[in-house]
């Protein structure tokens, strides 16, 4: 088991979290739910329900649409980040490729978090932007 301190440490490291403070950061790591996970296991299906997004600390998860893998994501990576944000279905399937732990933040406690907390859903909301204007930028976009 992470200590809520090792949990702020990897959140930091995630883009969506990048602009929230440290002080905030021990809050998202109060609702973050650790998960160990074998080789083979599914961790969600392609079209399931949006409810969490997930991280992994050690092992490595393969993403797979209409059964050809995406992408595969390791140590320090994120996976399923937009349904914290969406209630459209998975576009992916994701399966545990290396025997895995796992964080994962529920969508419905991440909204009541925000909800509770305004320095929070600032600094999600321009990390947000910061992303967007990113891909604006490499795509000739303006901003």
């Amino acid at each position: 088991m992470l200590t809520v301190v090792e949990k702020v440490i990897f959140l930091q490291n995630v883009d969506v979290f990048s602009e929230v403070a440290t002080e905030e950061l021990a809050l998202v790591a109060a609702i973050v739910e650790e998960r160990r996970a074998a080789v083979g296991e599914v961790v969600y299906k392609e079209k399931d329900p949006s409810d969490s997004m997930y991280f992994v600390v050690t092992g490595k998860v393969r993403l797979d649409r209409d059964g050809k893998e995406v992408t595969s994501v390791g140590p320090n990576e994120t996976f399923g980040t937009w349904a914290l944000f969406d209630d459209e279905p998975r576009v992916t399937a994701a399966t545990v490729a290396e025997d895995a732990h796992l964080l994962r933040i529920d969508k419905d406690a991440f909204i009541e978090l925000l909800a509770d907390n305004v320095q929070i859903t600032r600094g999600v909301l321009k990390a947000i932007v910061h992303r967007l204007r990113k891909l604006l930028a490499r795509f000739g976009g303006g901003g």
